[in-house]
């Protein structure tokens, strides 16, 4: 039954809505626990699309308890009869809106929630967890870790490959934490807003060669929900539907020495399939939601989603009509407590419904945007999911 007590059509591809969003408290948040940033998040999206928690019959979660989503479900009261607990990075919460929205489409499910939620920051302050340089050196990674090469030094590597490559400068690469810290400032939930320049980026402490501290993306805490339902049930929503129009996935590798080029992200792969799915391009967006652990990220995955030329991603950020990319300040600024990629789902649909006051994007006519894609990345550029996010 839909909140206005109609029964759902027969199943069938029906469209999918986004119907509520929300964040959980981010930042600085040291007397919370996950499970309670979990639950803050999904209070919060179920009140801003004004529907019952007892319509939600799908629950998508991952990196938290043992046996997520059960644990989280538990805790949040629910019991789905439609779950999924993909773990792919930060590509998760792209790829699980992805399976949510087929899932929807087919008649499994109506009104699924992505839920997220992490202290990473408080609990490194509390010496309950150290900073996770690598991810173990089982299966594949047992022949690269006793070399030292981390994550963060693989996202290095790809760099310096890129600048050998194209001519990609570190001026360029500071530009884009630059610019993230410029949307951050416009932004009052982001954890970081003072500005900073080139040299400052340039000029801080190495963390992986070209990579100073300003490249790499802050820890913080935070968690936040998406509500995802057949279009049955966007009469009783209380907002305006963004409408999910197209997805895509694709993993990529493990191992560097899988990894065909280090210039090319899988986002080449999923941004295709999902303009294509969702019959736009690159060309009709509005904003552009990416995945921003390090500098490189970005600069790397607007030319493999087609924004630009590969090679000319530095160029094309540094040019000021380039697609409004990160708006609310992204990874390097706003908010990074682990696996981002949700975040960037809810930034999407608020500059799509125009929620974004001080940072919302408009377009020339001064309406507002009509077109947002959101592409998570996992990994060391291991795998990806991009979704496109339209007003109709």
């Amino acid at each position: 039954m839909t909140a206005s007590g109609t029964t759902p059509p027969p199943p069938g591809r029906r469209r999918v809505a986004v119907a509520g969003v929300a964040l959980s408290d981010c930042g600085r948040v040291d007397t919370a626990t996950p499970y309670a940033l979990h639950a803050q998040a999904a209070r919060r999206a179920l009140a801003d699309s004004g529907l019952d928690r007892s319509l939600v019959d799908g629950l998508a979660s991952a990196g938290l308890g043992t046996l997520a989503p059960v644990e989280v479900a538990e805790y949040l009261g629910l019991r789905p009869t439609w779950v999924d607990s993909t773990s792919v990075g930060g590509a998760t919460w792209e790829v699980m809106a992805a399976h949510a929205a087929d899932a929807i489409a087919a008649g499994r499910a109506n009104v699924v929630l992505l839920v997220y939620g992490s202290t990473a920051r408080a609990d490194i302050k509390a010496r309950r967890r150290t900073a996770n340089l690598s991810f173990g050196a089982r299966g594949p990674l047992q022949f690269e870790v006793p070399y030292g090469h981390t994550l963060v030094a693989k996202y290095a590597m790809a760099a310096r490959r890129h600048m050998h490559e194209y001519g990609t400068t570190l001026e360029q690469l500071a530009g884009v934490a630059v610019r993230a810290r410029e949307n951050a400032a416009l932004n009052p939930e982001a954890m970081f807003r003072t500005p900073v320049t080139v040299d400052e980026v340039l000029g801080g402490p190495m963390i992986a060669d070209p990579f100073t501290k300003l490249h790499c993306c802050i820890r913080s805490d935070g968690g936040c929900a998406v509500l995802l339902v057949a279009e049955e049930y966007v009469p009783d929503t209380r907002k305006a539907p963004v409408w999910v129009l197209g997805t895509g996935e694709h993993t990529s590798h493990t191992t560097m020495s899988e990894w065909a080029d280090f210039t090319v992200s899988p986002a080449a792969v999923s941004g295709r399939l999902a303009f294509e799915r969702a019959g736009v391009t690159p060309a009709d967006v509005d904003v552009a939601e990416i995945y921003d652990a390090f500098t490189y990220m970005t600069l790397v995955t607007v030319e493999d989603l087609g924004f630009c030329a590969k090679g000319e991603g530095g160029a094309y950020l540094a040019d000021g009509s380039a697609v409004p990319v990160n708006t609310d300040g992204g990874g390097l600024s706003a908010c990074h407590p682990g696996m981002r990629g949700l975040f960037l789902l809810v930034e999407a649909v608020r500059q799509l419904r125009g929620e974004a006051p001080g940072r919302q994007v408009r377009r020339p006519d001064g309406s507002l945007p009509e077109l947002a894609v959101a592409s998570g990345t996992g990994g060391w550029f291991c795998s990806s999911g991009t979704v496109v996010l339209g007003r109709t």
